[in-house]
């Protein structure tokens, strides 16, 4: 297996000698999210779930349709040796042993119609439509997350991706360095002391370079799993340059009190309780059952008997089974769905607690890293022209080695918070989204 995922990430010959490039797919957040949705074992769960309790809901309405049986038997019973009059005609015939019987030999090939009337099926077919909603929020909870989870996925595989880019041009940056410093130094014009903390930056940007490396392909594997049956398949991101803009508070409110399938999730497990409630109710209620019987249940497999008689007919019956006495399991089956049914109202009154709370906080983190990406976009430029301007001054004999590795390392670690503060402003923002239903 592992010689088979080498040969498909490998470029393969195509003719005489002529090797066939592989370009990398180019990923957008849409096509991460719609790849993930194929391949995340959670989601396939959830969808599985939503389609089962879909036919469960057809399984519960078709209980209250009559149902249709044909029917066919043959029966031979042992004779006991005397003759009676039983059966279709005059003649004489053996007369069965089992007394159950009506013939030695009897044959039955009938169509049955049978159907059951009572408010038990009724409020299955209740509990059905509710846990069928209540499998499509289960669902839709099941998307956002993945999706919450890969745009953070695919924002952090990004970020590494610039990172690793800022940390090589750092470390040609603190290569550059080192190669001034040597030359100041041999000019004379620069300690000694000047070349070695050069160098000693430079190891450390070589390190760091290396780390970020690293990183990146991480980050990139991590992706690749919920995306390509190989995670090592190559690929680039395209996101845009500008974070998109954060709705207004006002809308996002709204669009919680619609969407949010946390509490449709929890409005649909109320009333899967309540159906509950009333299946116990229905147990002390009588139930009616028709039944209707067309066909042959005769000693001849025949539509016509010994002296033309007629063996095709039809029997029709009713049944009303009315609860008497149970020992109170009624009662009890009854107070126990009704102690479930309290207990979900409970998690219902949580769950909109939940969301009042969860929606301020996601909004008001999406805000903060909103606000501070301009903030963080001019740290990057005033520490690009701070490191401009003391290598200058290096330059002229008026700054010091110190003051420029200092620079040096603010417009790194401003690059970084940057993109720190990208990652973190589109975790929140699809955090924001997965409550509103707008992602």
């Amino acid at each position: 297996m592992a010689a088979v995922l080498r040969a498909q990430a490998l470029p393969t010959d195509s003719g005489a000698g002529q090797a066939v490039s592989v370009q990398p797919v180019v990923i957008t957040l849409e096509e991460a999210i719609r790849r993930a949705e194929t391949s995340d074992p959670a989601y396939a769960t959830s969808r599985a779930d939503r389609g089962v309790a879909g036919l469960d809901r057809s399984i519960a309405v078709s209980g209250l349709l009559p149902s249709v049986v044909y029917h066919n038997q043959a029966f031979y019973t042992q004779p006991n040796g005397l003759v009676n009059q039983a059966g279709q005609g005059v003649t004489a015939q053996p007369a069965p042993r089992f007394i159950a019987n009506n013939a030695v030999r009897e044959y039955a090939s009938q169509a049955s119609i049978n159907d059951a009337v009572g408010l038990a099926g009724v409020a299955q077919v209740r509990r059905a439509d509710a846990a069928a909603a209540q499998a499509a929020a289960e669902l839709e909870i099941a998307r956002r997350g993945l999706v919450a989870g890969v745009t953070g996925l695919f924002y952090s595989s990004l970020a590494a991706d610039h990172k690793l880019q800022m940390a090589e041009r750092a470390e040609q940056e603190a290569d550059d360095f080192s190669s001034l410093t040597e030359k100041r130094e041999q000019a004379r014009e620069a300690a000694h002391a000047d070349v070695v903390k050069a160098q000693l930056e430079k190891l450390q940007r070589d390190r760091g370079l290396e780390d970020a490396r690293i990183a990146a392909e991480k980050a990139r594997l991590e992706l690749g799993v919920l995306l390509f049956a190989d995670p090592r398949t190559p690929y680039t991101l395209s996101a845009p340059e500008a974070a998109p803009a954060l709705a207004s508070r006002e809308e996002v409110e709204q669009a919680a009190a619609k969407n949010n399938p946390e509490l449709k999730s929890a409005l649909a497990a109320l009333s899967v309780s309540n159906a509950d409630v009333l299946a116990a109710r229905a147990a002390y209620l009588p139930d009616l059952g028709l039944n209707v019987t067309y066909g042959i249940d005769a000693p001849q497999i025949a539509v016509n008997g010994p002296d033309k008689v007629r063996n095709l007919g039809y029997s029709a019956s009713v049944t009303l089974d009315i609860p008497v006495w149970d020992w109170l399991s009624t009662e009890h089956k009854l107070k126990q769905s009704e102690i479930r049914r309290d207990a979900v109202k409970v998690a219902l009154n949580a769950t909109q607690r939940r969301l009042i709370a969860d929606l301020d906080e996601a909004y008001s983190e999406a805000a903060a890293a909103r606000d501070q990406l301009a903030s963080l976009d001019q740290s990057v430029a005033a520490a690009a022209e701070s490191l401009r301007l003391t290598k200058l001054r290096y330059a002229g004999g008026e700054g010091t080695v110190l003051e420029v590795v200092d620079a040096q390392d603010a417009f790194v670690l401003a690059q970084d918070a940057r993109e720190d503060g990208r990652v973190r402003y589109e975790t929140a923002r699809a955090n924001l989204q997965t409550l509103t239903g707008t992602l």
